[in-house]
Order: C-alpha cells, then sequence, then structure tokens
C-alpha cells in the first residue's frame, strides 16, 4: 500500500508541476483569449442588437410577401452582381438576406483589374482573397417592401468594430492589424494563430491535469471538491474558486480547448479528422461538385424559387429558416438548407438536393440520421463557439468562458500563496542559550 501511495503521490507532483507551469506559461494569453471568447459567444445578438434596423421588418395592414424573384432582381440591379444564395427566415417579422458577388466582368476598382494592378508587396488580406473567392457582400431587404436596408459592407457602428477587434483578440491577439512582419518573412496573422493555437493546446493539458488534481486523495473529502466555502479565509474561498469552478466547467473548457487549435494549424485540423474518421483526400472535380441537374435537350422555364420552397417543406416538416445556394451553372444543382430554431434548436442543418430544373429533391441528408462520427465532425465549429443548440448552450458557455477568464487570476494567487507560505515556514535558528551567570 505503501508503494501505491508513494507513486500517486509522485504522480500527483509531477501534474502539480505540469499544471502550475503550463499555467504561469500561458496565464495572460488565456486571460486575454477566454474574455474576448465571453464577449464573442453572443456576437450575433450583439451585432444584431447595434444594427436592429438591418434585421428587423414590419408588416403593414394589406402587405404580402413579394416574390423571391422580384427581391432577387432589385438586389442584383442595386448591387451590380450576382446573387449567390438567399436565407429565408421563418419569422416574419425579419429581413431576408442575399449574398452577392461581384460578377466576373466587373472587377475593375480605382482604374486597375488583377492582372494591371502594380506590382509590390502583398498583404495577408489580398493574399486571403487572391487564394480563394471573396466574401460575399449581404444585402438586407424588406421582403415587403422590396427595400433595401443595408448591406454589410457598408454598415457603419461603432459596436461591429468593437466585435470585430473583440474577434482579432481572441484569434490572433490583434497581430493582424500590424502590417510588417514581426519575424522574417512569417505572417502576423499566421503568428497570431501559432500563439494562440499552441496556447490552445497547453490549455487543454492543463484541463486534463486539472481535474485529476481535483479528485481527492480521500473518499470523505469529495464532498469539499463540490462546493466553495465562503465562511473561511479569502485564500480558502480563491482555492475553491479555482478548484470547484474549474471542475464544473471542465468539460466545455476541453471542448473549447480541443477544438481551438484547428484553426492556427493545418496539421492539427488533418488529425483531429483522421481521429474522427472524416478526413478524405483532395477529391477530383467532378466529386467536389456532387450531384447534378439534368440539362435538358430543349429550353425550359425554371421553376420558381417558392416551387423550391415548397417541395423541401414536403421533406423537411418542421419550422426553420431555409438557405437557398443557387446552381452556379447551367449543370449545377440548386441546394436547400434548413436550420430549425428556438431556445433549444441544434446549429447543425438538414440539407436537399434539388434539380434546378424540375425542382425534383436528388438527395436528402438529415444531419441527426448521420454517423456520429460525422455529425461531431461537422459541428466543430458550434462545439468551439457554443452554438451546438442555440442560446441555451451559448448561456453556458458564457458562464464556462468566464469561469476560464478566471482561473489564471485565482490560480496565480494560489501558487503566490504558497510561496508565502514556504518562506514563513523556513528554519529560523533557535536563539543562543544564555549561560547562568557566575557569581
Amino acid at each position: 500500500m505503501k508503494k501505491k501511495d508513494t507513486n500517486w503521490a509522485k504522480t500527483r507532483k509531477f501534474l502539480n508541476d505540469v499544471h502550475l507551469w503550463i499555467g504561469l506559461a500561458i496565464g495572460l494569453i488565456v486571460l486575454v483569449v477566454c474574455f474576448c471568447g465571453t464577449i464573442y459567444v453572443f456576437n450575433d445578438e450583439i451585432r444584431e442588437a447595434a444594427t436592429p434596423e438591418l434585421y428587423k421588418v414590419e408588416q403593414k395592414a394589406g402587405q404580402h410577401v413579394l416574390s423571391a424573384e422580384q427581391l432577387l432582381s432589385v438586389v442584383e440591379t442595386a448591387s451590380k452582381g450576382k446573387v449567390v444564395s438567399l436565407k429565408i427566415p421563418a419569422d416574419a417579422g425579419r429581413s431576408w438576406q442575399f449574398s452577392v458577388r461581384k460578377k466576373e466582368g466587373d472587377k475593375k476598382k480605382g482604374g486597375h483589374t488583377r492582372a494591371d494592378k502594380p506590382e509590390g508587396k502583398k498583404n495577408s488580406k489580398e493574399k486571403g482573397k487572391e487564394k480563394g473567392k471573396t466574401k460575399p457582400v449581404v444585402y438586407y431587404v424588406n421582403p415587403y417592401t422590396a427595400q433595401i436596408l443595408g448591406n454589410s459592407k457598408e454598415v457603419k457602428s461603432v459596436t461591429i468594430n468593437f466585435m470585430t477587434t473583440i474577434f482579432s483578440l481572441h484569434r490572433w491577439l490583434l497581430l493582424d492589424k500590424i502590417e510588417k512582419p514581426i519575424f522574417g518573412e512569417l505572417d502576423n496573422r499566421k503568428l497570431g494563430g501559432y500563439i494562440t493555437g499552441v496556447s490552445a493546446i497547453l490549455f487543454t493539458i492543463g484541463v486534463l491535469s486539472g481535474i485529476v488534481l481535483w479528485v481527492p486523495r480521500k473518499i470523505k473529502s469529495w464532498k469539499q471538491g463540490f462546493k466553495i466555502k465562503t465562511g473561511g479565509s479569502w485564500k480558502r474561498t480563491n482555492h475553491d474558486l479555482h478548484n470547484t469552478l474549474g471542475f464544473y466547467a471542465c468539460i466545455f473548457l476541453f471542448c473549447m480547448g480541443s477544438t481551438g487549435p484547428q484553426w492556427g494549424f493545418d496539421w492539427y485540423r488533418t488529425g483531429l479528422r483522421k481521429m474522427l474518421g472524416t478526413y478524405a483526400q483532395e477529391k477530383d472535380e467532378k466529386e467536389k461538385k456532387g450531384p447534378q441537374s439534368v440539362v435538358p435537350e430543349e429550353e425550359m422555364e425554371k421553376p420558381l424559387i417558392a416551387d423550391y420552397l415548397l417541395a423541401a417543406s414536403q421533406v423537411l416538416d418542421y419550422p426553420g429558416d431555409y438557405l437557398i445556394n443557387l446552381p452556379a451553372d447551367s449543370s449545377a444543382a440548386l441546394n436547400i438548407s434548413k436550420t430549425k430554431i428556438g431556445f433549444f434548436a441544434p446549429a447543425a442543418a438538414d440539407r436537399i438536393v434539388m434539380d434546378q430544373y424540375t425542382a425534383k429533391v436528388i438527395k436528402t441528408e438529415r444531419f441527426a440520421d448521420l454517423p456520429f462520427n460525422q455529425r461531431v465532425s461537422g459541428s466543430i465549429k458550434a462545439i468551439h463557439t457554443g452554438e451546438l443548440y442555440g442560446m441555451f448552450t451559448k448561456i453556458i458557455y458564457f458562464f464556462a468562458c468566464l469561469i476560464a477568464t478566471s482561473l489564471p487570476v485565482t490560480g496565480t494567487l494560489i501558487w503566490v500563496n504558497k510561496m508565502k507560505k514556504s518562506k514563513s515556514k523556513k528554519v529560523v535558528p533557535a536563539p543562543k542559550r544564555l549561560e547562568p551567570a557566575v557569581i
């Protein structure tokens, strides 16, 4: 028994050292990243509250929803671009959202095209645009009047700028705002991603070691780990805040920490997918396109968007928001995603692939019917951000992030107190014994 106790004591000592030094090494980064994460949990709600005029509409007496084709035509005329997708909410009091990309022939800006643009060093944003397509501009439209309420590119708000800064701080520690590379040719955005990615990995190790250290040595001491003692000294209260709150939030902290590095490291993202059994090698062009529409030999009138929605509602018979991805070319299929609404609504959407000429359902993919590993793999972002089950998990993640923000503070105080205690316990030399005076 003594040998087992000694081995466990050595293991605990090792884990305690690991937990301590990880905490001291990344404490400040964890404090910043988790504090930003606490705010960013409600990113969508905060942005909407700052610009309600983009999202809220009022249906007046006698007004009816205009056809999607009418609204689409208005948006394309105003934007001089091509609508690639539209979002139709279940709530009649919300605006419709149209995602627009510039047409291929309209790439001039400031007198230069991509081909004749003066050469020079490109910043990270320009490099990102060259690697893939630019992000679509979202137009918010009143479905009853066809009035364009605004777009994501031109909207100006102090709150939205603040949330953008919060995201940059959370993801890259604001290093993406610095134009000149700090280390050689390494892009500052990548550098910031590496720092937060490594910190997330170490944070996950700290969470796992903390769970083991939480387990009390004696069974009768288990109750102490579930509650915070407020009647004692502040040192005891601080210890309980770190120990007990960390235990209650550990599952959520592990989910946040273990999913975070995938945005900083390609190898981590690949490893995560391989572990879940969902990693796939690069597909050829035909496989990437997926199911295709059957192109008719003669020209025929395509169904209305309302016809597609009617066909989709017969397959996915529940209230929800629709996202319609329009076909990219004459042979492509039309994709419709439907997301449930409500306090406990899952973030994952069900998907339908349709023939663009007949509105015939080619493929149906219900998220709940997928294998468990595919559901986890498809929910990595939602697991990290807290959107997994709508507002319910967002509230939980808000408090979990708040606890994570406090852990570096309470942990440092525990370490400082132990250091002071160990110094005070140093052996003080005993005073010299006085010899009796000789008379």
